[in-house]
């Protein structure tokens, strides 16, 4: 009886290990059911669904938690924040950092260039399908060099390094704004930090533009003094005519007089008895008159009776 009792002891502590043990592994499995269900995606981020029956799914997953497929469903994450990409000539990046051209003319330009740009939120399982996480690479760093390379080769050294260069930007900015957006990607802004020539060709630039500045400066001094001369010019003609316009104002109004004179010889007895005094009454005129003038019937004026 001892020995039967011993023997059926061990089973009956057996039993409730294996429950314990069950429940426990179902927890584990339902945790990792759970787990492999849920996906959060963090701010910033946009999430791309790739199920193993269907292949990517064609709605990214934004913002947030989401329910996926266990063991079918696998997400990847996406930075959809403003990134930069730069390239100059104190990062090295691959064979090369900055970007080497040639201008219009043939000259050697040194170029760094830092792009600004976005993952299309909305595109971004296309952008998983056809360039993957690594785009970053194969497109947008050779892309940049080519454009870059392009856009100096339109202009001369002396125009990209003083008066273009807002001009060599902008065609840089839409080469790459059409290239980006074919690859599901939105451009932001290009900045060129800095552009260096030779110095042989930079003090050359210099020169010519010191030549340039000292000529604008003299051909302005010589519009001046033209300017100055014509308006000499025509003050003269201005007094000139004015001169000739008194002096046909003056004969016209000799003119008048005289035949008004000739007409009216009283008028001349008039104006004589004008300019003489207001006190005097009688005037002798010469020899030849041989007569007296009455200046105060001329005048009009009566001499007031003496008391």
């Amino acid at each position: 009886m001892t020995d039967q009792k011993t023997r059926q002891t061990p089973a009956l502590n057996v039993r409730p290990n294996r429950r314990a043990g069950l429940i426990l592994g179902g927890l584990l499995i339902a945790g990792v059911l759970v787990a492999q269900s849920v996906k959060v995606v963090p701010a910033g981020y946009v999430g791309v669904a790739f199920s193993a029956l269907t292949g990517v799914k064609g709605q990214p997953l934004q913002e947030g938690v989401h329910f996926l497929v266990p063991f079918v469903d696998h997400v990847t994450l996406y930075d959809a924040k403003l990134q930069e990409v730069t390239l100059a000539h104190n990062i090295q990046d691959g064979d090369e950092g900055a970007i080497r051209a040639r201008s219009k003319e043939g000259l050697e330009i040194t170029a760094d260039v830092t792009v600004q740009f976005r993952v299309d939120r909305a595109k971004a399982a296309q952008l998983h399908k056809e360039l993957g996480r690594d785009y970053v690479r194969t497109v947008i760093r050779p892309q940049v060099r080519s454009k870059v390379r392009d856009a100096i080769g339109q202009f001369s050294a002396a125009d990209i390094i003083s008066t273009q260069r807002q001009q060599v930007e902008a065609s840089i900015t839409n080469a790459l704004r059409q290239v980006f957006q074919q690859n599901n990607l939105t451009l932001d802004s290009v900045l060129l930090r800095e552009l260096r020539i030779p110095d042989s060709v930079a003090k050359a630039i210099e020169q010519k533009q010191t030549a340039e500045q000292q000529v604008a400066v003299e051909r302005n001094k010589l519009q001046q003094a033209n300017i100055a001369a014509q308006r000499a010019v025509v003050e003269a003609e201005g007094a000139a005519k004015a001169s000739v316009a008194k002096a046909r104002g003056e004969a016209e109004a000799l003119s008048l007089r005289g035949r008004a004179l000739r007409e009216n010889p009283q008028l001349i007895q008039l104006t004589v008895a004008e300019k003489l005094s207001p006190g005097i009454q009688t005037v002798m005129l010469p020899s030849d008159g041989n007569f007296l003038l009455d200046v105060g019937n001329l005048t009009g004026r009566t001499a007031a009776p003496k008391p």
